[in-house]
């Protein structure tokens, strides 16, 4: 378990301490921030394209070696984020570097709930997202410091570093895990033709854009609007990281009893709490409560995980790995969104709004899958 928390605390610090980057990489290359904000979007669009191409092609090997490898591919990736010259270059190997981020987590997804009973799957899920969680605690303010300290190129080089360990380690301790007989690229498709699957997926995607919209901006927000120094940042990712790393433990709990109103109750908080972040966006000090309570928005992500798990049938490593590609539309969406309204002139602040708008807008994903799960149980009456 250790050993595949550890890669998803690779993944973390590589996502989001980017994200925490944006106004130091944009200076080096003489870009707006908006713009630099591409960069983010392109690690997301590598996860939304590498969770379904890669876990596809990997239906038929085991589980161990696809941990390993996945992780290989992203220390070589993020370390080539670190020394390429050029904001294309950068922004090529970011979307290199987001390949192996879904189908990894997604993997080590699978791998934690084999290890339990299965009324705990919930919470083995969210011990191996825990490392995402903890990362935004301890490796993405280190990160961001370094990149202050030293330049943020160094940030990516412990990027790489941490997820070379990672294959080190899952190399000496992980299972096999040798796939069943029947397992084939075809079978996995077969999430793809199930409604429930691409609800969850919705729920994702639009349920959790709120998080990144505001996540991606706060660096800007806090220098820029509120007009703090930037030695105040790494402080307040630490406490984005406790809210997320308290949500992630929340929401493994909540997905093993009751998994609808969890889902329910995490968006209408996110978008409570995108709402007081907007209120509070100009003074540091009330942002710090409030950051924390976007945070713990991230219970969504086990949730939906072990959901997805549930739903797919036969087809559950691909279905795990679209969580993450679900997720990294949603980083991709929010901060567009986000840039929109910066660009049209709403300052700051917006960012709150458009994240608050996003949040209630996964609830309809909710419903749908609600109404969907009714229907059927009303047609399988029938037929009986």
């Amino acid at each position: 378990m250790l050993a595949l928390a550890l890669g998803g605390f690779s993944i973390g610090v590589a996502e989001f301490a980017s994200m925490s980057l944006v106004p130091f990489f944009s200076a080096e290359f003489g870009i707006a921030e908006t713009q630099a904000g591409h960069a983010i979007s392109a690690y997301a669009l590598g996860v939304c394209v590498g969770a379904p191409v890669l876990t596809v092609m990997a239906a038929r090997i085991a589980r161990r070696t696809i941990l390993v490898g996945l992780m290989a591919l992203f220390a070589l990736a993020n370390g080539a984020s670190g020394l390429v010259e050029g904001y294309p270059a950068f922004v090529a190997s970011r979307f290199v570097a987001g390949l192996p981020h879904g189908a990894y987590l997604g993997a080590a997804a699978l791998m934690a709930a084999s290890m339990v009973a299965p009324n705990r799957r919930g919470q083995a899920v969210a011990r191996v997202l825990l490392g995402l969680a903890i990362a935004t605690i301890v490796g993405v303010p280190l990160a961001n410091a370094l990149g202050q300290g030293f330049g943020w190129r160094w940030a990516f080089a412990m990027v790489a570093g941490l997820a070379a360990a990672s294959a080190g380690l899952l190399t000496w301790l992980a299972p096999e895990q040798r796939p069943d007989a029947g397992a084939s690229p075809l079978r996995e498709l077969g999430a793809l033709r199930r409604r429930q699957v691409w609800l969850t997926l919705g729920m994702g995607a639009i349920g959790f854009a709120g998080m990144f919209c505001v996540y991606t901006y706060l660096g800007s927000i806090v220098i820029e609007h509120a007009g703090a120094p930037a030695s105040w940042l790494p402080g307040l990712l630490a406490v984005f990281g406790a809210g997320m790393t308290a949500g992630s433990m929340a929401g493994g709990w909540a997905a093993d009893r009751a998994m609808t109103p969890a889902i329910v109750a995490t968006m209408l908080a996110s978008t409570v709490a995108m709402l007081i972040f907007a209120a509070v966006a100009d003074d540091v000090a009330l942002m710090m409560p409030a950051v924390f309570l976007v945070g713990l928005g991230c219970a969504l992500s086990p949730i939906l995980q072990t959901r997805l798990m549930n739903v797919a049938g036969d087809a559950q490593m691909l279905a795990a790995a679209l969580n993450h590609s679900a997720f990294n539309a949603a980083n991709a969406l929010g901060p567009w969104l986000g840039g929109l309204a910066l660009a049209a002139g709403y300052g700051w602040a917006s960012v709150g709004v458009v994240g608050a708008a996003l949040s209630a807008g996964g609830l309809v994903f909710v419903a749908l899958a609600v109404l969907d799960e009714a229907s059927r149980r009303r047609w399988q009456g029938r037929v009986a």
